[in-house]
């Protein structure tokens, strides 16, 4: 087949889930033996990134292009948007000079599927369609109303409230409007595919959890911290941040002058400085960016996925997983994954168990491995990259036979 991989963001470096999702998937594909083009937006911020030697590799079995985008907006915009039916969230992806450029691709390629990664690069829908004769597919990475209206819940000051609804409802009107303009939907998980029937979606719709390489994941426990707890993710995304934010809020002190006596390290991507002033010397570390994510999850020993507000499959969640990391999550955090609690992950849904969980982790080492055991397990026999992407081929079989 002849597949073309539509993203709002460029997906290399892979130092977050959207990104690995989406080289994963374009990976497998290629794998596979179908030829694969993937066209991106590259949003200002994301511009100086350096590619890795494993970026470079899979550029070079792919046709790759990236258009740079302003995505930027003033205190002008947001105001002028108050007044508008849309959202500024959606509206600032569009380009009418990359919508050339792309009826200009799909008129020149005939593509067999075009794959949309997420709500964003939707706004290209309508001239795709046009265009196109390929069967169009939507990956839903998350249910984007459904991150605003969970926000807006946890604010207690009545603007921002008020605001944050304003923006899921927007949002929410413009999912339901494109969901049945395309001919099927990859969600990953079955909560997804339910809020979707609900909403009155009439296509097909496939389950398709992440997909991981486990060769890449090799934990060496030489070298791991015992007891030692991590975060890892990108900080530009507003459910990590506020996660984060409540954690530490919260815990500041436990950690710092308490009865939890154990290291905790942040890192990721897009960290804003104020985070500085949760820095302890010796007990709680704001690292950044990493070099290499594989490398700092290895060598810390306890995870945490402290997500109020979130939808879709988290990614790192898998990753850790496969690192053999001992997990601790919200329920709503581990959404998607087949776990089971106390068994493959534990399980925390408000501070005390927060505080419980940590403190029966950081003092059992052999009951940290044994979750992490079982969670590798899990990977294995439900985020195989290669068991995935074959799944997600036949979909795309289904849909070209249905439409």
């Amino acid at each position: 087949m002849k597949i073309l991989i539509l993203t709002h963001r460029v997906p290399f470096p892979q130092n977050g889930g959207y990104p690995i999702v989406v080289c994963n998937t374009v990976r497998g594909l290629v794998n596979l033996g179908h030829e694969v083009s993937l066209v991106a937006l590259n949003a200002k911020r994301y511009h100086h990134h350096e590619h890795s030697d494993d970026d470079n590799d899979l550029i070079s079995k792919i046709n790759y292009r990236a258009f740079n985008i302003d995505i930027g907006v003033s205190v002008f915009d947001v105001a002028l948007n108050l007044f508008s039916k849309t959202s500024f969230n959606i509206n600032r992806y569009y380009s009418a000079e990359f919508e050339r450029l792309l009826i200009q691709e799909v008129r020149t390629t005939n593509y067999d599927i075009i794959q949309f990664e997420g709500l964003m690069v939707s706004l290209y829908l309508g001239a795709v369609r046009k265009h196109s004769s390929a069967r169009l597919i939507y990956r839903a990475h998350n249910i984007e109303n459904q991150i605003w209206q969970r926000l807006s819940e946890q604010k207690s000051d009545p603007f921002k409230k008020s605001y944050l609804k304003m923006h899921a409802k927007r949002i929410k009107d413009y999912e339901l409007k494109q969901l049945n303009n395309f001919d099927g939907i990859a969600v990953f998980t079955q909560q997804d595919k339910s809020t979707l029937l609900e909403y009155g979606t009439k296509i097909p719709i496939e389950i398709m959890p992440v997909g991981i390489y486990l060769d890449h994941y090799k934990p060496d426990f030489s070298k791991t911290e015992f007891p030692s707890l991590f975060f890892l993710g990108s900080l530009d995304w507003l459910p990590n941040r506020e996660g984060i934010e409540w954690f530490l809020e919260n815990f500041h002190k436990d950690l710092t002058d308490g009865d939890l006596r154990v290291r905790f390290y942040v890192a990721g991507n897009d960290i804003p400085e104020r985070f500085d002033d949760y820095d302890v010397l010796g007990k709680i570390f704001i690292q950044g960016e990493v070099d290499d994510a594989l490398e700092f999850v290895n060598s810390k020993s306890i995870m945490i996925v402290p997500l109020l507000t979130s939808g879709g499959m988290r990614v790192k969640i898998v990753e850790g997983m496969a690192m053999q990391k001992c997990i601790i999550s919200t329920s709503l955090g581990a959404e998607g994954i087949n776990y089971e609690d106390q068994v493959n992950i534990l399980i925390a849904n408000n501070q005390d168990e927060f505080y419980e969980t940590i403190k029966l982790c950081i003092a059992d080492e052999n009951y940290c491995k044994y979750i992490g055991l079982n969670a590798r397990k899990l990977v294995e026999e439900q985020h195989d990259v290669n068991i995935v992407t074959q799944k997600l081929i036949d979909f795309y079989k289904i849909v070209i036979v249905l439409v």
